[in-house]
C-alpha cells in the first residue's frame, strides 16, 4: 500500500492558498488543524461561527493546564487566545459569512462532485443532523477549499460525477486538497495541479469517479 499524505501534512498544504491578511473560517475535523501551520511571514485572521475573530492555534489533550472554557471554537474546541481577539454575537458572525467578508473557507467533505457540488452534513435526509453553518459558508466565502480523505475507508471514490448524498451547497468548491492531490474545479472540468510524492497519475484517476485533466504546470505536491 502506498504512503499517503497525513492529515498534517494535507492542513499544511492547505495554508499555502491563504493571502496574507486574509479572514478565513475552518470546518471541523481535519480543515481546524490548519491554524497550527500558518507560516510566520503570514497573518491570517481565523472566523468561527459562534462570535470570535482573531484566534489562535487549537490547544491539544496534553495542553488541558491551558485550557479556558471562554476560549473556545464553534465546535467546542478551546484555542489558544492572541492579541487582537475580539468576540461578537452568532448574528454578527453570520453576516460575516453572508455579506461575503470571508476570503476562504476550508471544509471537510463527504463528497465533492465534477462540478464542485459539495455535500458535506449527512448521508441521508433522514438523519437526525443538522447543517449548521455549511451551507453558508460554502455560499458565503469568496473561495471555497475542501480538505478530505480522497477515497472511504470502503475503498469508494469521494469525488463523484454526481452526489448521492443530500448537497450542503451547489456548485461552490473552487479547490480539492486530498491525501493524494490537488485538484482545482474549473469550467474545463477537474483540474490535477499536484500529487502526492510516489503517486502516478493514472493511479489518481483510478481512484476518482470523474475524469481529471492534467495541468500543464502538474507537478509534486510541495509545503
Amino acid at each position: 500500500m502506498k504512503e499517503r499524505l497525513s492529515h498534517e501534512v494535507m492542513a499544511m498544504r492547505a495554508t499555502k492558498e491563504f493571502r496574507d491578511g486574509d479572514c478565513v473560517n475552518l470546518g471541523y475535523g481535519i480543515p481546524n488543524l490548519c491554524v497550527g501551520f500558518v507560516p510566520p511571514d503570514k497573518e491570517i485572521i481565523f472566523h468561527a461561527e459562534n462570535g470570535v475573530l482573531g484566534y489562535g492555534r487549537l490547544l491539544f489533550e496534553n495542553e488541558a493546564d491551558r485550557v479556558d472554557l471562554d476560549y473556545v471554537d464553534a465546535g467546542i474546541r478551546p484555542f489558544e487566545p492572541q492579541p487582537g481577539l475580539c468576540w461578537f454575537d452568532m448574528a454578527l458572525a453570520f453576516d460575516m459569512i453572508r455579506g461575503g467578508h470571508l476570503d476562504a473557507t476550508v471544509l471537510g467533505a463527504l463528497e465533492v462532485s465534477e462540478k464542485g457540488d459539495l455535500a458535506n452534513w449527512t448521508r441521508s435526509a433522514a438523519a437526525a443532523a443538522g447543517i449548521g453553518g455549511g451551507m453558508d459558508l460554502a455560499v458565503g466565502a469568496k473561495r471555497v477549499i475542501v480538505l478530505m480523505e480522497h477515497i472511504t475507508k470502503k475503498g469508494e471514490p469521494r469525488i463523484v460525477r454526481q452526489c448521492k448524498f443530500p448537497l450542503t451547497a451547489k456548485e461552490c468548491v473552487n479547490l480539492i486538497i486530498t491525501d493524494l492531490a490537488v485538484i482545482a474545479v474549473e469550467e474545463g472540468g477537474l483540474i490535477l495541479r499536484e500529487y502526492a510524492p510516489g503517486w502516478m497519475v493514472e493511479e489518481i484517476q483510478a481512484l476518482t469517479e470523474p475524469r481529471l485533466v492534467a495541468a500543464e504546470a502538474l507537478c509534486e505536491m510541495s509545503l
